[in-house]
């Protein structure tokens, strides 16, 4: 069995292809490292969201790209200008950028050595993965890094957060 990521030719039409939930985890479980394009420093948005969570729940080492994080320290990590300034080739980059910045992204992506852009929920570009899929990256869209992490891990009850409790049963309310 390979593992070896699909090239275009092996997709239909050679068009891109939304990964499965398997070869989505795939992806978490062979990734070392995961640069966050678009991260920012305010708590409250979702980038830093983000990055909380894989910091306190995962191994990843992480790097944070925006130029106005350069000189700054983000949940103890320096802030990156591009893709390039990384120490090293990150396995996955995830994208917080809107869609007309995408196709760009996944041409620097490519470059740096990145293995994934990851593309996260609520953004679409399909013309960003078949640019990905085209350079032998593998691309996900529309799917929260964060959520997908907690969901193969167990951490995510269906509302999207961990609610500590560990069971198939309902609670019934008392209707008196």
């Amino acid at each position: 069995m390979s593992t070896a990521t699909p090239t275009t030719s092996e997709h239909p039409n050679g068009l891109w292809d939304e990964p499965g939930p398997a070869r989505r985890l795939q992806l978490l479980r062979s990734a070392e490292s995961v640069a966050i394009i678009g991260m920012s420093d305010k708590p409250s948005r979702a980038s830093y969201f983000v990055a909380t969570y894989l910091k306190s729940d995962s191994s990843y080492r992480q790097y944070f790209v925006n130029p106005r994080l350069v000189g700054k320290t983000v949940l103890g990590e320096p802030g990156y200008a591009t893709l390039k300034d990384l120490p090293e080739a990150p396995d996955i980059v995830v994208a917080f950028r809107k869609p007309a910045d995408l196709p760009d992204l996944a041409r620097e992506a490519a470059e740096a050595g990145a293995k994934t852009l990851w593309v996260q929920l609520g953004i679409h570009s399909e013309e960003a993965m078949q640019v990905a899929t085209d350079l032998g990256l593998n691309a996900v869209q529309n799917r929260c890094i964060k959520i997908e992490h907690g969901r193969f891990h167990g951490n995510l009850h269906l509302g999207g957060f961990d609610t500590g409790v560990i069971s198939a049963k309902r609670q019934l309310r008392d209707s008196t």
